[in-house]
């Protein structure tokens, strides 16, 4: 059986709400079965992505709209791009959580999974189906 102990979670969002709310849901589905880092922009998750080259995280969610420094595109965006070209990332899976107009074609783009925020706040239950998704053991 898998060992589910073993998968870590980086969340990134520069909201600390935010950050706590994606925490509780994926805590109480999964008890503690993850470990959970938190960044609080691209900078600083991508800063977390490389000091974890050797151990790299199982899933990343990640906000689109944080800081501006990487205009015309979004800091989501651009994370994602530096996580794809990592061959270390390549089995990581990326989920995108924003309340952007256009998550759905950042997520085509990029070929990730998308949630809306504010579809989540209605009902957190999305995570666990967009986990199993990606992560179908978890279903069992």
């Amino acid at each position: 059986m898998y060992n589910l102990l073993m998968n870590k979670i980086l969340i990134v969002d520069d909201t600390k709400s935010w950050l706590l709310f994606h925490k509780e849901v994926i805590t109480d589905l999964y008890k503690n079965y993850f470990e959970i880092i938190f960044a609080e922009s691209a900078k600083e998750a991508l800063n977390i992505i490389k000091h974890n080259m050797s151990n790299p995280f199982d899933i990343i969610i990640t906000d689109l709209q944080m800081e501006t420094d990487f205009e015309p595109k979004l800091a989501g965006e651009w994370l994602i791009e530096n996580i794809q070209s990592s061959k270390e990332y390549k089995s990581s899976k990326i989920i995108i959580i924003s309340a952007m107009y256009n998550i759905e074609i950042v997520a085509k783009k990029y070929n990730v999974e998308c949630l809306s925020k504010n579809l989540l706040i209605r009902n957190k239950l999305l995570l666990k189906f967009m986990f199993e998704k990606i992560m179908p053991f978890l279903n069992k």
